[in-house]
């Protein structure tokens, strides 16, 4: 069994035919829209993230050195989803926005 779904505008590149064990049932109000918030969709429906913020920060101890892990607010998200993320990750992959945060760290600034 099959089902077509009715979808805004702003979500043309999503197939609109899926099989029923792919869907859910819905938990909320049936006239209440999903927000997309302005999310640019490529082709393969992937979008770009990229961290905002740092909330928070750790070390974890292993046996032969330590780990730092920041807390890290992505765009397009919320900090009920924010991800824990090893500083060497975040120096390799997005070395522009963890240099520009340990700057305002060491001036004591906030960085947002």
């Amino acid at each position: 069994m099959t089902y077509k779904l009715q979808l805004p505008e702003e979500m043309n590149a999503i197939f609109l035919v899926f099989h029923v064990s792919q869907l859910k049932k819905c938990l909320r109000v049936p006239e209440e829209r999903a927000e997309t918030r302005n999310i640019k969709l490529a082709s393969d429906l992937v979008y770009e993230e990229k961290p905002v913020q740092i909330l928070d920060s750790k070390e974890r101890a292993t046996r032969s050195k330590m780990i730092k892990l920041y807390k890290v607010l992505w765009s397009n998200h919320d900090e009920r989803n924010a991800t824990w993320e090893t500083e060497a990750y975040l120096k390799e992959v997005y070395s522009d926005f963890y240099n520009k945060w340990l700057v305002t760290q060491n001036l004591g600034m906030r960085f947002f």
